[in-house]
């Protein structure tokens, strides 16, 4: 569990500046749908027991045309639900100079709801609706849900895409270097990259490292096994 600093200063700072999201959710989607899919790609072609060379121009096609496919994607949802964001934001302003008095009672309720009451609700409430930011700020969060740091689309993309890459690539080594024993080598080292992923995803949950790392293993597996178990009904 990471800790903060609780001085004057290092909470001031970091009240001002919230991190958001972050890249966390993003580059584990990427991490383990790269070494899912591509490692699905190189069991389901060895199990048809076609040639390393076969493997290699899939794996390597699957890696970059998956991996932007997955970029775009997630450029394409993260700018969507920032453009959500925005429009929203446009109509709590266009309620404020409409409706204030009804948006004013909105903002009640909400900090009504936070365990506010009597004049220390009238305080609050004053105080919020005195500054048009903070005001919509709470609107966002209270009504919607929503943070008031906004998601960055490209960032999202990019964590996507790289972390896709470095996993995705994995499966593919054994048989880019030539190695004997090419396939059971590449499915021992993608079961690592999916425990490894689990476990580094537990430092930001609340489950043991061997816990996440195990769950995750388990899903990769099953994708894997499925795949092969596919491949192997075309084995000439």
């Amino acid at each position: 569990m990471q800790d903060h600093g609780h001085s004057q200063q290092e909470i001031r700072d970091r009240i001002a500046n919230p991190p958001g999201r972050g890249m966390v959710r993003d580059m584990i989607y990427g991490g383990i749908d790269g070494a899912v899919t591509t490692f699905a790609i190189v069991a389901g072609v060895a199990g048809a027991g076609l040639s390393p060379f076969v493997i290699v121009a899939l794996g390597l096609a699957n890696v970059l045309a998956d991996g932007f496919s997955m970029a775009a994607s997630n450029f394409s949802g993260t700018k969507a639900e920032l453009d959500n964001i925005r429009r929203l934001r446009a109509v709590e302003q266009r309620h404020i100079d409409l409706y204030p008095d009804g948006e004013r009672l909105e903002v009640r309720e909400i900090l009504a709801n936070k365990g506010l009451s009597g004049q220390v609700l009238d305080a609050a409430t004053d105080a919020i609706c005195s500054r048009r930011d903070s005001w919509i700020s709470l609107m966002m969060e209270g009504e919607y849900g929503l943070s008031e740091v906004d998601p960055h689309p490209m960032r999202a993309a990019l964590s996507t895409f790289v972390a896709f890459l470095l996993a995705g690539m994995v499966p593919l080594l054994p048989f880019l270097l030539g190695l004997a024993d090419a396939f059971a080598i590449s499915t021992v080292m993608t079961l690592a990259v999916f425990f490894t992923i689990g476990a580094l995803k537990s430092r930001w949950s609340l489950a043991p490292w061997w816990r996440s790392g195990l769950e995750t293993f388990a899903i990769g597996s099953a994708a894997a096994a499925l795949a092969y178990v596919v491949g192997t009904m075309f084995h000439a």
